[in-house]
């Protein structure tokens, strides 16, 4: 889990490693469809958003989830790993 004030900064910051899929979730219905639906490997946060307690709530939600593994959206994942292939940042 990567926190920041807002989410965003710690969102953009993990998606530039290799094989991260990171968004943000203030909210425990994106923490779990993040993963079921997108696989979803790391959960951003704001702290200046979310409370400690529904900090927690995410962060349970998020580990909790399991990737649902239909064929829409492993084919949705193997686009996103082709445009990964494609790019080359530098």
């Amino acid at each position: 889990m990567f926190v920041c004030g807002s989410g965003v900064g710690a969102a953009v910051a993990a998606n530039k490693a290799a094989g991260i899929r990171a968004a943000i979730c203030h909210d425990t219905y994106s923490a779990h469809q993040g993963v079921e639906h997108d696989d979803m490997n790391v959960l951003c946060i704001g702290s200046e958003v979310v409370g400690a307690e529904l900090a927690a709530e995410l962060a349970r939600t998020f580990l909790t989830a399991r990737f649902d593994g239909g064929e829409r959206y492993v084919r949705r994942l193997e686009k996103i790993e082709e445009m990964e292939r494609e790019t080359t940042y530098g």
